[in-house]
């Protein structure tokens, strides 16, 4: 690297005769400073062209980086800066962004509007916010959020624009799982409290029961002495009448309707024991509700199951609905009472549910056929509801948790998944089908024991 010497340096040759030797020694000097000036002046430089090429490639890699696209505009609205994000959408290169005007990427007029008073609000030195539909790179609208700024030079005078926006797809997506979560935390905790309620009613069920069998016990224990009693009085009172009695007694008997109270005391302690042991069935029932949870695995028929299960479903929530059931051979399987109760109560219900709906469009009144057979050491029970069947999309979800087709606050999309899973936890499979004249059919199947 050369430099030459500044023109002060230079003498003409007739000036140079007589110059002592301090004097070239002053010039040797001089030129050496202004080489070192020159030196470090020309370091500096490097110096801040690197960290010039630096600071550029750093603004580059966040330009690149950026999810949301950035579009920097002059002041009649030509390109002069974008980012990978906006190449990516708009399918076009940098290059040949550059120079080309804001306009170009709009996909509509309304799009050009909004476009236009943005432009003049930014004119104002205001920031605006404004949705456009920019096309794609396969001409679709795609609306995207942007915010405009005003741009300026090192002086304060506005050169242009910047504009910043997103996707709105992005952020449809961003809101639609933050609800999708929302949702599903709220039906996990209306679960866990259902839990709860369910387990103190278990407790509770369980007290009530025990407190119920004491007095229960008592009716029927007093009702079989008193049938033994009556037997007695009855042999007793035919005996006496037979006598020759006087007239008052006579008379008494008659006013008294003996005969009458005799001839009714046997079918009321009938009345009674039948009331005292349906009570005791009801006890029993719910003895094996609260002890449902515990998985206690017993032989079990069947058809009890079933029958208790109808009188429970129309005893509760559905009494006017009209049930066919078709009585199977006795059959015993392996599993929980409780459980299985459960499953057909569950069942019913749907069923139920689903015919009524049916029925107050219009349509014949709710029915269920309810049928089991056996075959092949497999029990299958059947329920066939004539409600408005399932829908081909809902088919193959109806045992999703938390799927449901009933209106909020009226099912939360447990019960067929619950009941599924505990069919499976007892060998067997749940199916569900439309059937051909209308209505859905599900299908239990469970191995004998």
């Amino acid at each position: 690297m050369s430099h030459r010497p500044p023109a002060e340096l230079y003498l003409p040759p007739e000036d140079l005769e007589g110059v002592g030797e301090d004097t070239w020694l002053d010039v040797i000097h001089k030129m050496e400073e202004v080489y070192s000036r020159l030196v470090t002046d020309e370091v500096e430089l490097e110096e801040k062209n690197a960290q010039l090429e630096q600071s550029q490639q750093f603004i580059f890699s966040l330009l690149s980086a950026m999810s949301d696209v950035l579009i920097a505009c002059n002041q009649d609205g030509l390109i002069e800066e974008t980012n990978a994000a906006l190449c990516d959408l708009v399918g076009r290169s940098e290059q040949e962004l550059r120079g080309t005007p804001v306009l170009d990427l709009l996909a509509d007029a309304q799009s050009v509007q909004r476009w236009q008073l943005a432009m003049y609000h930014a004119a104002s030195h205001e920031v605006a916010v404004v949705e456009l539909n920019l096309r794609d790179a396969l001409g679709q609208p795609v609306p995207v959020d942007m915010s405009c700024t005003p741009r300026h030079n090192s002086v304060g005078r506005q050169v242009g624009r910047v504009l910043v926006g997103r996707p709105m797809g992005e952020l449809k997506r961003a809101y639609h799982q933050l609800r999708t979560a929302h949702d599903a935390l709220k039906l996990a905790q209306q679960q866990l409290l259902h839990s709860e309620k369910m387990a103190s009613l278990g407790r509770l069920v369980a007290g009530v029961a025990h407190e119920l069998n004491n007095p229960i016990s008592f009716v029927l224990g007093n009702v079989h002495v008193l049938q033994r009693y009556g037997t007695r009085l009855s042999r007793y009172l035919e005996a006496v009448h037979q006598l020759d009695l006087p007239e008052p007694v006579r008379a008494l008997r008659q006013e008294l309707r003996i005969d009458h109270l005799v001839n009714d005391l046997p079918s009321l302690m009938e009345g009674t024991l039948e009331g005292a042991q349906r009570t005791a069935d009801i006890v029993n029932g719910l003895k094996r509700f609260s002890t449902a949870s515990q998985g206690e695995v017993t032989r079990v028929e069947l058809n009890a199951v079933v029958e208790r299960a109808i009188q429970w479903v129309q005893k509760g929530t559905a009494p006017h609905f009209e049930i066919h059931w078709t009585r199977g051979p006795d059959c015993h399987v392996n599993g929980n009472a409780g459980q299985l109760l459960q499953v057909m109560m569950n069942l019913i219900q749907n069923a139920s549910d689903a015919a009524s709906a049916n029925s107050a469009a219009g349509a014949a009144a709710p029915q269920l056929q309810i049928s089991l057979t056996q075959q092949d050491g497999q029990v299958e029970v059947r329920f066939a509801d004539n409600g408005q069947g399932i829908t081909p999309e809902h088919l193959s979800r109806i045992f999703d948790p938390f799927f449901t087709t009933k209106s909020v606050g009226k099912g939360t999309g447990l019960g067929l998944s619950i009941s599924y899973g505990l069919v499976e936890q007892h060998g067997g499979h749940l199916t569900c089908a439309n059937l051909p004249q209308g209505g859905a059919e599900f299908t239990l199947v469970l191995p004998c024991a």
